[in-house]
């Protein structure tokens, strides 16, 4: 069994445990295809099924929250550290806002720093 395959088998392990839910895709995305175009003419576009895309998006979610609980729980930071890495995670989840139009639920969107502004 490769990674990829104990990595999935695991995750859906938790899921029928109720540990973790899975996410998703939005229903308007079902069957669809991300094309990337090059911005030289010339080059050859790649299409990618809209679902392959989006399970990598939330295999990086899932990865930063699992690297979110390492950094709780590691002994061997400082309190100052964890929240340094912390921060470092959240704007990794700020950065990925863009793919919540992937997303139908709003509980499984990325959310990044709030705004301190009113």
């Amino acid at each position: 069994m490769d990674p990829s395959e104990l990595v999935d088998a695991l995750r859906d392990l938790l899921v029928s445990a109720g540990g973790m839910e899975p996410s998703p895709i939005g229903s308007k995305w079902e069957g669809g295809t991300l094309i990337l175009r090059p911005g030289r003419p010339g080059l050859q576009e790649k299409e990618v099924p809209v679902e392959t895309f989006f399970k990598k998006i939330v295999m990086v979610r899932d990865r930063l929250r699992i690297l979110e609980q390492k950094i709780n729980t590691a002994q061997n930071l400082s309190d100052a550290e964890k929240i340094e890495m912390q921060q470092y995670v959240t704007r990794c989840y700020g950065s990925l806002t863009t793919f919540n139009l992937l997303f139908d639920d709003r509980d499984d969107w990325f959310v990044g720093e709030k705004s301190t502004q009113g």
